[in-house]
């Protein structure tokens, strides 16, 4: 992102417009989106028995479903997405996501990279919530998991606020990198 435009978050999120992302607008970033989560979070904790006990073992195929994403603007490498395997019970939530993205941002839904997928996490043994098919990943080329937010990324805080409100955690705002990942976690 250009200066400009982390001046502009920046303002949005109520601290100093200077255009450095250090220490004070990560905060600010990661109180603005908290603030806008449900005060009662629907979703659990990161760590493996909470996820286990909430969505199921990693790779329990009998907890997804497929949700009916129809001419919503989906997209996965060009082709139209009718449905999306996830976990059943982010499932409505997911919905009223897209449906948002759909009318608000329907760039992002146009590059859709993937949510259910039995893996463990880069670089590690522990699953990944796409292993659950709690976690989701748009814009990938741009907002890779090396790649910072928001001085290299380019995934929108308005797409991030847009997962806040269902209290869904976003990568980018939380970690500093991985923006294309959102997550059902807290």
């Amino acid at each position: 992102m250009t200066s400009a435009q982390i001046k502009a978050i920046q303002e949005k999120i109520g601290t100093t417009a200077d255009g450095f992302w250090g220490p004070k607008s990560i905060a600010a970033v990661q109180n603005h989106l908290r603030n806008l989560m449900p005060k009662e979070n629907p979703w659990p904790m990161t760590d493996q028995a909470s996820l286990t006990r909430f969505f199921g073992a990693a790779g329990d195929e009998d907890r997804l479903c497929n949700l009916v994403i129809e001419g919503l603007g989906v997209k996965y490498e060009g082709s139209a997405v009718k449905t999306i395997r996830c976990n059943r019970k982010i499932a409505s939530s997911l919905l009223r996501i897209i449906k948002k993205l759909s009318s608000s941002h329907p760039y992002v839904l146009a590059d859709f990279n993937g949510c259910y997928n039995n893996r463990s996490m880069r670089g590690g043994t522990t699953p990944s919530l796409h292993a659950r098919g709690a976690a989701i990943d748009f814009l990938a080329g741009a907002n890779g998991n090396k790649t910072s937010w928001p001085a290299k990324a380019t995934m929108p805080l308005e797409v991030m606020e847009i997962f806040a409100i269902e209290g869904v955690l976003s990568a980018g705002a939380f970690w500093g990198r991985d923006a294309m990942h959102a997550q059902w976690s807290q």
